[in-house]
């Protein structure tokens, strides 16, 4: 299915002030679309204006669809369509007088050419089809949502809707059916649906919200102790499109006002109202428990880098050499791990970014390192689940430890790591320029602990591939592809 810009692109002449306008509006036009109780599809004309092409396409949520299957990409010839062509040229709102039964069904079409700012060209013209199957004597509601969308159609024919200068807005905001108020010019609430209503019943209102000045009951049910929020009084007035939330008694609720703006003026707003106390409340569960996580990774940390400062305090004591490389070994692998833990510490969710640990493991590795080795990173290793993390972070630390350690002796060298990663793998190598490997090398009966870690890790717990080969020209490469979840 293609993508409204991509209709857009393939079809029209359309600029991209006129494509943002577009975004705009289809981001907001469900507001439409639930107080008509119609579906609306967006028209535009194609680069030769001998066609019309659908290039969007909402379905209410308050009553039932007329079309049940996909119209965007669609496209009709001038003059198919002789609403959709009168809207377009006399720039004004079309109605047909009797519904339309080709379909089996009563449908009520009109058109709503669709302005690009209060001055700007007419871009494209929008369906709204309205199914008539279900009519019945309208109730206050229906009338109240009826007389908003009528008003909100003709901010859209005359370029005021949607707002330009109204910031993005990145989490869901009220629907018509969690609650509406209609409010006068003055701010005074003039309808309210029994969800809003409700809203601020639970917010402790007991009075009657109609004819009451939405700003001064809502300041004086949630702010009676503490200064206003200057947010709440543009809201809750209707003079801007904003958007805010207030609390009282633990509950909480979300307020968007869309001014009305019909004749060259205000005449009032509509204030969409949702209840969002569980919302919140499971938002606050999850930054408990996030923190709580995250305090865990940190002690972790705390406890592993106690554990090697006592290896390292045994490794002193002892007079056997053996014994003293081994306790240090275990020194670097704890700490290796303890380096995850960190990280993790400090990110909000069980994800990090690689690339940092793996710079940490490389320093500690030429601190330790006998000879001058020269320890280099190409490539990204990205964001990983901290459960592929920490096993990855114990097989760098043992591969470059071995190359330092193995490959170089008391020479000096060069060890290059390089990274390729894509959505569902990751591959990387780590490759010496140093000894190379004995003449007999076989990696499933290598007596060397580090390497028989790193494939336990890779092949046993990653369910990755390890390969270990001479390079030509001397030194050694080891290579890993080990599968990972797109970060």
């Amino acid at each position: 299915m293609p993508t409204l810009s991509d209709l857009v692109s393939r079809h029209t002449a359309l600029d991209s002030a006129d494509v943002d306008w577009i975004h705009s509006l289809v981001s907001d036009w469900q507001l439409l679309a639930d107080l008509s109780f119609a579906d609306l599809i967006l028209w535009v004309p194609d680069q030769g204006g001998t066609r019309w092409v659908a290039v969007a396409q909402m379905r209410p949520t308050t009553g039932p669809t007329v079309y049940h299957d996909d119209v965007v990409g669609m496209s009709v010839a001038a003059g198919e369509r002789s609403l959709i062509d009168v809207a377009w040229s006399e720039h004004r709102i079309c109605r047909e007088g009797d519904p339309d039964w080709s379909s089996g069904v009563p449908v009520r079409e009109e058109t709503i050419p669709v302005r690009r700012g209060k001055d700007g060209p007419i871009i494209g013209v929008i369906q709204r089809s309205t199914n008539l199957s279900s009519a019945r004597t309208p109730s206050r509601l229906e009338l109240t949502y009826l007389q908003s969308a009528s008003d909100l159609a003709q901010m859209v024919a005359d370029g005021r809707f949607p707002f330009a200068e109204e910031e993005p807005i990145l989490v869901r905001s009220p629907r018509v059916g969690d609650g509406l108020l209609r409010l006068d010019k003055a701010g005074r609430v003039t309808y309210a649906s029994p969800n809003a209503l409700s809203a601020y019943r639970r917010l402790g209102l007991h009075a009657d919200l109609v004819g009451a000045d939405l700003g001064k009951t809502t300041a004086d049910l949630c702010y009676s102790d503490e200064p206003i929020n200057e947010d709440l009084m543009v809201v809750a007035s209707g003079r801007a499109p904003r958007e805010t939330e207030v609390e009282n008694g633990g509950t909480v609720v979300q307020l968007r006002a869309i001014p009305l703006i019909v004749g060259g003026g205000r005449i009032g707003a509509l204030v969409l109202i949702r209840d969002v106390t569980e919302l919140r409340r499971r938002e606050r569960e999850l930054l408990t428990k996030d923190a709580t996580i995250r305090e865990i990774h940190h002690r972790v940390k705390n406890n592993l880098q106690t554990v090697a400062a006592l290896l390292r305090l045994q490794a002193r004591r002892l007079n056997n050499p053996e014994g003293q490389e081994a306790l240090n070994e275990a020194v670097r692998r704890v700490g290796s791990i303890a380096i995850v833990h960190e990280i993790l510490a400090q990110m909000p969710e069980e994800m990090v970014e690689f690339d940092d640990i793996a710079d940490r493991v490389v320093a500690m590795t030429a601190e330790v390192a006998l000879a001058q080795v020269g320890i280099k990173r190409v490539g990204s290793f990205g964001v990983l689940p901290a459960a592929v993390a920490t096993p990855i972070a114990m097989v760098l630390t043992e591969l470059l430890q071995n190359a330092v350690e193995h490959g170089f002796a008391h020479c000096s060298g060069n060890v290059q790591i390089v990274v390729a990663r894509d959505a569902d793998r990751l591959e990387f190598t780590v490759a010496d320029d140093g000894r190379g490997l004995p003449e007999d090398f076989d990696l499933e009966a290598t007596g060397s602990l580090g390497l028989q870690i790193v494939r336990t890790l890779v092949v046993g717990e990653l369910s990755g591939r390890l390969s270990v080969a001479g390079r030509e020209g001397g030194g050694t490469e080891v290579s890993l592809s080990i599968p990972v979840q797109s970060g």
